[in-house]
């Protein structure tokens, strides 16, 4: 996902109590697992939850605690290598796809581990508080909020690959809601600003990827009041979508022929029911459709004779709207029902949104110095950016500048589809 800090959000509790917070979270996360659930890979773009608890910790102590502690020490040196993930600045790794047959150090030494760092980072926060180790702080914070996500989708996948389709908790049923009429709300054209505002030492943290803020110019468009509901991607696959080649992008319409796509992923083959982390559960018909890939996302507005929205439209929306919505913090872990309610809804939480736009660096655009700097430029290449989060984020994770991306084929984020069109 996205990456790195430029400021230190000014909260009500100190930076040492919320790095406390975020690090319980993440625990909190697993207290419906068994050890068995920590170990698995289910795909090499998945990550088993024990390194991802693993490489959290690492974070901290690679990027805080090594370069600021005087003789800070690893409980295990072999650590930097085991759970460094992508950073090439910070020495060798081990491969992605067999982070699965991490048999040993075990959950409980990774959890040992985490105390350790976790007891280190906060003597070191009450002994210096530079404003840029809290800088690197925050970031990590940030960061480990990403891999809270992550353990969600990653583990929704695993569970989704065992012949009993197990929960991972109980979840809330669905209201039975009917969804709110598919409308377009018409929106000026002409020259806007995104990105992050001049004032963000003001505003809070964000990562270097929302910067600089500059102007674009938009043409008129429209962009539909709410997400693509289940019923209407049932309509797009009844309608032969998947079958119809002049529907898909190349590449797209490759993957289909590849992987065998015929519905979203986790859909059942009756399309009406789905694998959710609450179990099979019937399908609602009336909430957002997700896990659908660019490809799918593009190939379903084409149907719909419309188009997916650039980032620059849905900022400029996004950016008059209030940052609520169906979040970790709703519990729900789904998509839920659009409410009936005036404008466009649901831009942020439920399903990150495809767009249009291809992941690439704003102008005037620079990585950050170091090994850092592969946190965020390394993928500005091949991938697409989604905006506005989704029920796994947590809510003070995200906001109208905030880009995620993704490669086009991928499918189990939560990612669904909102239409645009070409103004009048």
């Amino acid at each position: 996902m996205a990456a790195n800090a430029n400021t230190v959000a000014s909260t009500p509790c100190s930076l040492s109590e919320r790095f406390g917070q975020v690090r319980q979270r993440t625990l909190a996360i697993c207290d419906p697992l068994s050890t068995e659930d920590y170990v698995v890979q289910s795909m090499p773009d998945a990550s088993p939850i024990k390194w991802h608890l693993a490489h959290t910790t690492w974070f901290f102590e690679q990027f805080i605690l090594k370069p600021w502690l005087p003789g800070y020490a690893s409980p295990n040196p072999r650590y930097e290598y085991l759970f460094n993930s992508y950073y090439q600045g910070a020495g060798p790794m081990h491969l992605r796809a067999e982070r699965g047959l991490i048999t040993r150090p075990t959950v409980a030494d990774v959890l040992l581990y985490r105390t350790h760092v976790e007891e280190h980072l906060h003597f070191l926060l009450e002994h210096n508080a530079d404003a840029a180790l809290g800088d690197l702080v925050t970031l990590g914070l940030n960061h480990e909020q990403q891999h809270q996500e992550l353990m969600l989708t990653d583990l929704k996948h695993a569970l989704s690959r065992n012949p009993l389709l197990p929960a991972y908790r109980e979840l809330r049923r669905p209201t039975g809601a009917a969804s709110t009429p598919l409308r377009f709300a018409t929106c000026d054209g002409g020259i806007h600003e995104i990105g992050l505002p001049a004032d963000a030492g003001q505003r809070g943290f964000c990562f270097d990827n929302e910067t600089p803020r500059h102007r674009v110019l938009l043409q008129p468009f429209a962009l539909a009041n709410r997400l693509i509901s289940n019923e209407e991607y049932r309509q797009f696959i009844h309608d032969r979508g998947y079958q119809r080649p002049e529907l898909w992008l190349s590449d797209g319409w490759a993957a289909v022929t590849a992987e065998h796509w015929q519905r979203p992923l986790y859909w059942c083959e009756d399309l009406d029911s789905e694998f959710t982390l609450g179990g099979v559960r019937a399908l609602d018909r009336a909430a957002p459709v997700c896990h659908v890939s660019f490809y799918e996302a593009d190939a379903f507005a084409r149907w719909a004779q419309a188009r997916l929205p650039t980032e620059a439209e849905w900022e400029v929306t996004a950016a008059t709207t209030a940052c609520h919505g169906n979040f970790y913090e709703s519990d729900a872990l789904h998509p839920q029902v659009a409410t009936q309610e005036p404008g466009i809804a649901q831009l942020f939480g439920d399903v990150w949104e495809w767009t249009a736009s291809p992941y690439v660096g704003y102008p005037g655009y620079r990585t950050l110095p170091g090994t850092l700097g592969e946190y965020n430029g390394t993928f500005m290449c091949s991938t697409w950016v989604l905006r506005g989060g989704s029920c796994v984020t947590p809510a003070d994770h995200i906001r109208a500048t905030y880009r995620n991306f993704f490669y086009p084929h991928m499918r189990w984020q939560f990612s669904g589809i909102r239409l645009a069109r070409d103004g009048l």
